[in-house]
């Protein structure tokens, strides 16, 4: 059993495919490459393959991370140009490796991902923006559905582990580390609440851009 990841971005209309879609182009993809992927044991045999952190629909992203098991070596020098030829337009591999067999699933070590969000924002008071008064806040409430379908007041403060907004023309840049995995995790949607209720921007969430730059981890990858 051989395991790899693949470093690859996903920007333009691909961000419109969701999570169980993009599965399938690449176990797709692998098929008619000749990989052959490792499946799991049991009743119902699934491929070993997954990515770090699935990506939410709309968003685009630099740095998605998939990991997957085959049965075989794959010892193709051009395989990031094999794999871009067989990709559709708007994902390109940028990194493979292979990765040491045991360890947890890079979904289990998951810690940090790193956003970019542009945020519309019309200044018509001329009150700028100050990062340290919202960051320095005893708590930072943000609101969000729970499993009864309710509105529930959610304290994220100690969720954001790094947050820079700068304006430019009439648009907030945001640039956040957020909680990402299994024991913690923040969604972008919820900065992005709590940050337009502070300064009270209003704005349609159809026109808010969110880029995910990087995924970190709790331990680092042995290759």
């Amino acid at each position: 059993m051989h395991r790899y990841i693949i470093r690859f971005s996903k920007l333009g209309y691909i961000k419109y495919i969701s999570h169980l879609d993009l599965m399938r182009l690449f176990k797709r993809t692998f098929k008619r490459m000749g990989i052959k992927l490792e499946y799991s044991q049991g009743y119902n045999p699934h491929p070993k393959m997954g990515l770090a952190q699935p990506l939410s629909l709309g968003y685009e992203s630099s740095g998605e991370i998939l990991e997957f098991e085959t049965v075989n070596n794959i010892n193709d020098e051009n395989i990031i140009k094999t794999f871009n030829m067989a990709m559709p337009e708007g994902i390109k591999i940028i990194e493979f490796k292979e990765i040491k067999a045991e360890g947890k699933s890079l979904a289990a070590i998951t810690e940090f991902a790193e956003y970019r969000i542009k945020l519309p924002f019309k200044d018509t008071m001329n009150q700028g923006i100050e990062v340290m008064n919202f960051i320095n806040q005893s708590e930072i409430i943000s609101q969000k559905l729970n499993k009864k379908k309710e509105l529930i007041d959610l304290d994220i403060k100690s969720m954001i582990k790094e947050l820079a907004i700068n304006k430019k023309e009439d648009e907030l840049i945001i640039f956040a580390k957020l909680d990402a995995g299994s024991v913690s995790n923040l969604s972008p949607e919820l900065l992005i609440k709590a940050i337009g209720d502070y300064y009270q921007i209003e704005y349609d969430r159809s026109e808010v851009e969110i880029t995910r730059e990087a995924i970190t981890f709790t331990k680092k990858l042995q290759f």
